[in-house]
């Protein structure tokens, strides 16, 4: 079994999208609780230039909602605020063994 919380890779932009320069990867709708929390969405939601909100990603491509250091011990901020896109990640995925790929993490 993948342990997520040693892990995050999921939690980055995906090569695909820093090729193309795209940088709103996980959406926050209006719906999600988040939105009851202003504090956490000043910190960690912003909005792109057609105004559609999402998480925000640091410097180096990752959720600014992450912390730790990828590959070793991670945990999510928000994590019961976690947007539907994060809560749909599933571990052993296709999409999770690929982020995992990109960031070169291959331990549990």
């Amino acid at each position: 079994m993948l342990d997520c919380t040693r892990c995050g890779a999921c939690c980055t932009n995906p090569e695909e999208n820093r090729q193309e320069g795209y940088a709103a990867y996980v959406d926050v709708t209006e719906r999600e609780s988040l939105w009851r929390h202003a504090k956490l969405v000043e910190r960690y939601v912003t909005r792109d230039a057609d105004g559609k909100a999402h998480l925000k990603l640091d410097a180096g491509q990752r959720c600014s909602a992450l912390a730790g250091k990828l590959g070793r011990r991670v945990r999510c901020e928000i994590y019961a605020l976690r947007p539907a896109p994060c809560r749909r990640v599933e571990a052993g995925s296709d999409d999770c063994l690929k982020a995992r790929r990109e960031r070169g993490i291959t331990a549990g």
